[in-house]
């Protein structure tokens, strides 16, 4: 053993007795992070423990759960595992994991994707999986194209790793073709015939930039793909799951597997993966088994095909993979089911658009009265940026029967606000028994849904603990209801969602959404969701036009218009059918339409604006120019923001998240000025944001904008009700007043926390 070695074990075992017996915490990340410190190479040194070798589990949803199944399948089939079971998955976590190991036969590890290019190169572990990519944390991680790339290098340097990925995402497809490791494709066998949500992460072929086609979606862009131009399609498929059936009591399917599969026949432009079926070493006895699961969603679907087809890389029997799957009984908070008060408790982790909407699908199965609740932390694992709660599929929700809802966490007013526009009345609450408590109901019953991202997660975990504990350790003769609160009356329902005034026959305000399927990248479409809301709730009539690639509407038709933003590839193509646009734009606004444009929406209507990394011709629709920042794409302004704007009288609050530095022309008047500690605007120095001309709105404030700030709305409104009345003959009515309390909470809030003027 090297002196480095052994003092990162030393330091590694003092510091894990500190803070075990000093300060009561667990020991899951520093160990391994003082560790690493002393000997950078503490991984290559200890991945030996696992004498049979690694498995690395890696994506953006399912990572916790696939882990520790896995390992839960291993250690079923006797072999002793090492894991970092509590989803500790930077380099600290997995070094502590080994630290705090003795000699093993497996090693099973979670790992963040950006951080795979570090734990990976030291491990060689003999399989990576790679569950999935979803956008997720804009603000700390940018966009899936970082995360590839990142995954792609870490392949790159473990070229013995054999990549075992889900090639029903043709954003993992999209690795596999990439890199010269062997690799062995899973998927989904089949449409499982569910309803699709409104945003989608992989709407384009990263090869050619074409819009992808579809034969079916399974949820998010999982599903039967291919691109018209290139031939870049799904995958053949090693492992797939046949037969799905999912139901509000379980799933099951059969696994089947296929020798050889991914050596078929590729499209004759797509690199092909190398197979790896016959160079696992895994013999198959059983190359069809059935599974089933007590709980249910078709994630869990992915997620247990996953597990299977590792545990089966492994040599573990089918028989073994079914009793771990019986015996799961996650005690993290993942689908950990609690009793509290007599009454059934599901408490689950989202942290994205897709896993809140898989975890909706769950909460529509149950055809009875229900509570639920969500609870949504901003803190630096969260993300600071909450604009993803717009992406999220909640008005499913609306119109349920019985249905208590609530919202909480740091961030609980802004949850309360989208649930608000999604139709849905909720009230705030403050933790889970504050849920229960409030929610307490007489003979019907009930399940509770506690659905929280990931900060938010463990408080909720320990508080039903111990409430679950304290209800086991009552007096049994003691009826559990009346142990809870003997006297308690039951809670009075919800109040139901405020009705929209009667619609009178008048003709429709008219708003386009330029592009939602290219341009929807913090949650913009929400700004459309928030307008069409406010008009019917006042009566008057609203057709909103979603104007998708490859339409074309006539502006002359329209009162308002939005233009949102997006990634660089959708903003690319998107762009090419604005320039065709521009004349129409431009008349639009002149004979005053209009318009909202956020981000790089807003960059586009000056002389020159930023896309990707190249400055490019614009709609000149504004005196203004988009430049680069110095240093790249990788200096951008990203914070909360604050703004005095001639429009509202209240603070504007909104988030930023913009490499551009966009500088305005003499005259030009900005949209608001910033007022907060934090957050900048339109460039480094002017403390301005945006842009104000005529009936045009530009802005780099998401959230979206119009969320919290509906003031900005409702003007927004009252020029488009202007323009519709000279459109077509009608008088111009007024807007009558809404209940704004939720919004107005929710911006006072962001006022306390940030500072404005």
């Amino acid at each position: 053993m090297g002196a480095r070695l052994f003092c990162a074990r030393a330091v590694a075992a003092l510091s894990t007795w500190g803070l075990k017996h000093v300060f009561h915490r667990p020991a899951a990340n520093f160990p391994g992070k003082i560790a690493l410190y002393v000997d950078p190479r503490v991984i290559a040194h200890l991945a030996d423990k696992a004498a049979e070798g690694s498995i690395v589990v890696v994506g953006t949803n399912g990572k916790t759960t696939v882990t520790n199944l896995l390992a839960d399948a291993f250690e079923a089939a006797g072999k002793r595992v090492i894991c970092n079971r509590t989803g500790a998955n930077l380099d600290s976590g997995v070094a502590t994991a080994l630290l705090h190991a003795g000699a093993a036969d497996v090693g099973v590890f979670e790992s963040d994707e950006l951080w795979l290019a570090k734990t990976a190169p030291q491990l060689k572990p003999r399989y990576i999986i790679l569950l999935n990519l979803f956008r997720d944390q804009l603000d700390r991680v940018g966009e899936i194209d970082r995360i590839q790339d990142s995954i792609v290098g870490a392949l790159g340097a473990t070229p013995s790793s054999t990549l075992v990925f889900n090639a029903d995402d043709p954003l993992c497809a999209a690795i596999a073709a990439r890199v010269s490791n062997p690799a062995i494709a899973f998927g989904v066998e089949g449409d499982m015939g569910l309803t699709q949500n409104t945003v989608a992460d992989a709407q384009m072929c990263q090869r050619c930039s074409t819009m992808m086609d579809y034969a079916f979606r399974q949820y998010g862009q999982l599903g039967e793909y291919r691109c018209p131009t290139c031939g870049f399609a799904r995958p053949a498929r090693d492992w797939s799951a046949t037969g799905v059936r999912l139901e509000a009591e379980g799933l099951s399917f059969s696994v089947e597997h296929v020798e050889g599969a991914a050596e078929q026949a590729q499209p004759a432009a797509a690199e092909a993966p190398v197979s790896a079926s016959a160079a696992s070493g895994a013999s198959d006895p059983a190359p069809s088994f059935p599974l089933h699961a007590s709980f249910s969603g078709a994630y869990m679907v992915y997620n247990l095909l996953a597990v299977a087809v590792g545990a089966r890389l492994g040599g573990v029997d089918p028989a073994a993979i079914q009793r771990a799957i019986d015996a799961f009984d996650p005690r993290n908070g993942r689908l950990q089911r609690f009793s509290v008060q007599g009454r059934p408790v599901l408490l689950n982790l989202a942290k994205n658009p897709t896993g809140f909407n898989q975890n909706i699908k769950i909460i529509l199965q149950d055809k009875g009265p229900k509570t639920v609740a969500f609870f949504i932390n901003d803190k630096e694992a969260d993300g600071h940026d909450v604009s993803w709660l717009w992406d999220i599929d909640f008005e499913e929700l609306a119109g349920q029967k019985e249905l208590r809802a609530f919202a909480g966490g740091i961030r609980g007013n802004d949850m309360q606000v989208r649930l608000k526009y999604a139709g849905i009345q909720s009230e705030l609450a403050q933790g889970a028994a504050d849920v229960l408590a409030k929610s307490a109901v007489d003979e019907r019953g009930g399940h509770v849904y506690l659905i929280a991202n990931y900060t938010a997660l463990p408080a909720l975990h320990a508080e039903l603990t111990r409430l679950a504990d304290a209800e086991a350790a009552a007096p049994t003769d003691v009826p559990a209801a009346e142990t809870a609160a003997p006297d308690a009356a039951p809670a009075p329902t919800s109040a139901p969602a405020p009705q929209p005034a009667a619609i009178s026959d008048e003709p429709p305000l008219v708003i386009a959404h330029l592009f939602p399927d290219l341009l929807n990248l913090y949650g913009d479409g929400g700004n459309v969701t928030v307008l069409a809301y406010r008009t019917r709730m006042r009566g008057i009539p609203v057709e909103v036009r979603r104007v998708k690639h490859g339409q074309s509407i006539n502006l002359a038709d329209a009162d308002l218009v939005f233009l949102g933003g997006g990634p660089d590839r959708e903003q690319r193509l998107a762009s090419e059918a604005l320039l065709h646009m521009k004349d129409d734009l431009a008349r639009f606004v002149e004979e005053n339409g209009v318009l909202l444009a956020i981000c790089g929406g807003y960059q586009i209507l000056g002389r020159e604006w930023l896309l990707g990394d190249d400055v490019v011709e614009g709609l000149g629709i504004i005196d203004m120019t988009t430049q680069r920042a110095e240093g790249g794409s990788g200096n951008r302004l990203i914070d909360n923001v604050i703004l005095r704007s001639p429009v509202a009288a209240r603070p504007v609050v909104g988030y930023e998240n913009h490499a551009g530095r966009t500088h305005l022309g003499a005259g030009v008047s900005p949209f608001g000025t910033v007022a907060s500690s934090t957050g900048h605007g339109n460039n480094d120095t002017d403390k301005s944001d945006g842009v104000l001309h005529r009936n045009v709105l530009g802005t780099y404030l998401h959230g979206p904008l119009l969320a919290k700030n509906p003031e900005v709305a409702d003007w927004l409104l009252a020029c488009a009700l202007e323009r519709r009345a000279a459109r077509t003959g009608q008088s111009a009515c007024a807007l009558t007043p809404l209940d704004d309390a939720a919004e107005e909470a929710a911006n006072e809030a962001l006022c306390r926390r940030f500072g404005a003027k």
